[in-house]
């Protein structure tokens, strides 16, 4: 029996070593943790049960049954996070580069079948060179047993993916397909072509980091969700996304004890500007409405006319989805209407509830947004607001303007609880567009067009620029004071634990994509 222990703690030893000690020397010198090093600064202190271990590649050609390292370069299992169970799987770069191959795949999607059928969250921690080419076939069919299990774990479990070096070529659809994507600076990217091939193929010059670095996902394309500036701070991006989390859609996040206040803030009666036209944040709005240092933010560098992210009001996890006036004066582009559905479809499918700040004069104009489908990324968010059935609650800081206050959750399309404040202002456009349209004969024949337009403006703006003719219909529920915006919520979001939605029988909808 000893000498068969022995064996066993022999193999361990190697298994723990990954590609050997060389490359986890080369590893710390691009400023990267090994994947062993990363799932234990991920899940809770001897947490940890690892699945597959003795796992071996089975390829025989190019000389590869020489080399056979167990684990074959990806470390699979179970933990918790906060006492939380979470299924975990971390590529080992020191192991033929973290490549995929079929026993690779195997490992990862067994343990992506177990979380589903215990219903606890899934996070990839990526860092491979792509797909092993001596096993030819097998490692892209490995790619696809993957991706078919994202698209079936998608609504049914949170997926988590963390990009920690490189991800290329097919591997990339994998993280696409998950609920969240994170990066890290200077030491991660993706691309399904790299810059090679870009040169090639269309003659430019680009690096890895330009192409697809954590940056350029993070502002430009939309695909990171965070970044962080090193390993461990991605880590703990991880941990802190999941305290807002359920561990599936069978269940709600879970609520932390809070015992109701006074609750007034007289902050929020400052924020917005006397001028309709004078910009301000949204986020000092959202701060004084969430619990203390609550707010999470999704995707702050993207799309930055609409804020997204996770926060607690009375201790309830909430999703929320603002305009920020800051930029662009908060309306909805192509970009920003993408960001928006996406986080509310992710929120609906885990039973978080919804709050949606509104300061919204319009739908960005132009040939550029027009060219690029404006039409179809605006649906997407009225689709998955409308769509969606958790307690869903509105506010109307200010404007709320056009189809643009259609979509913004109004009461027309499902929200719950519709609040607006007294400097709100619905109708159709702003004042000065609309009297240019209504008064044009009687402004182009007055003596002084310029002093008529302003006087029409006027007019035009006391009839239709205030909350006042939407709450007489119903439209608003109720016209509140800044200050007890959040005592509002607190009660309100109380009231509608319980709310439950009929909604017809389907395979699922078609969403403009």
């Amino acid at each position: 029996m000893s000498s068969k222990i022995k064996a066993l703690n022999e193999r361990i030893e190697q298994a723990y070593l990954g590609g050997g000690q060389a490359r986890i020397e080369k590893q710390h010198q691009k400023n990267k943790l090994t994947a062993r090093e990363r799932i234990h600064y991920l899940l809770d202190d001897n947490s940890f049960e690892e699945t597959g271990i003795m796992v071996t590649h089975r390829t025989t050609d190019f000389g590869m049954e020489k080399e056979q390292y167990y684990g074959d370069g990806v470390i699979t299992g179970y933990g918790t996070i906060d006492g939380r169970l979470v299924y975990v799987f971390a590529q080992d770069f020191t192991v033929f580069g973290g490549s995929l191959s079929e026993t690779h795949a195997e490992k990862i999607c067994k343990v992506m079948d177990l979380a589903m059928k215990v219903g606890a969250p899934i996070i990839g921690l990526n860092d491979s060179g792509g797909a092993r080419i001596q096993e030819g076939v097998r490692s892209l069919g490995g790619y696809a047993d993957i991706f078919y299990r994202n698209v079936m774990a998608s609504g049914v479990i949170p997926q988590i993916s963390a990009i920690m070096g490189p991800c290329a070529g097919g591997a990339v659809y994998s993280p696409a397909m998950t609920d969240f994507t994170m990066m890290v600076e200077g030491t991660s990217y993706m691309f399904v072509t790299g810059p090679n091939v870009v040169k090639t193929v269309t003659n430019e010059e680009v690096t890895s980091e330009e192409l697809g670095g954590a940056s350029t996902h993070s502002m430009k394309s939309g695909v990171a969700h965070l970044t962080a500036a090193n390993d461990v701070q991605c880590l703990a991006d991880i941990k802190k996304l999941l305290s807002y989390l359920p561990q599936s859609n069978r269940e709600t996040p879970k609520a932390l004890e809070y015992e109701l206040g006074d609750e007034i803030r007289p902050q929020l009666s400052k924020i917005v500007p006397q001028s309709p036209t004078t910009p301000y944040d949204m986020r000092d709005v959202i701060k004084g409405i969430i619990d203390e240092d609550s707010f999470f933010e999704i995707h702050k560098d993207y799309a930055e006319n609409i804020v997204v992210g996770f926060a607690r009001i009375g201790g309830r996890s909430i999703g929320i989805v603002a305009n920020n006036p800051m930029f662009l004066a908060g309306v909805l582009g192509v970009d920003s209407s993408k960001k928006a559905a996406r986080f509310t479809r992710f929120c609906d499918c885990f039973n978080i509830p919804l709050l949606v700040l509104v300061d919204v004069p319009g739908f960005l104009p132009g040939t550029d947004q027009e060219w690029n489908g404006i039409i179809i990324h605006g649906a997407k968010l009225l689709y998955a607001l409308s769509e969606a059935t958790v307690p869903r609650v509105t506010v109307i800081t200010r404007k709320a303007y056009g189809g643009a206050y259609d979509v913004m959750n109004s009461k027309h399309i499902g929200a719950d609880l519709n609040f607006a404040w007294p400097t709100a202002e619905i109708a159709v456009m702003g004042a000065k567009g609309a009297s240019e349209i209504i008064f044009r004969k009687e402004i182009m024949s007055a003596d002084d067009p310029e002093e008529k337009l302003k006087e029409k403006e006027q007019e035009y703006a006391e009839k239709f620029a205030n909350p006042w003719r939407a709450a007489r219909r119903g439209f608003i529920d109720e016209v509140i004071l800044p200050k007890n915006t959040r005592r509002k919520l607190i009660k309100a979001y109380a009231m509608l634990e319980g709310k439950k939605t009929k909604i017809p029988k389907k395979k699922h909808g078609n969403i403009p994509l």
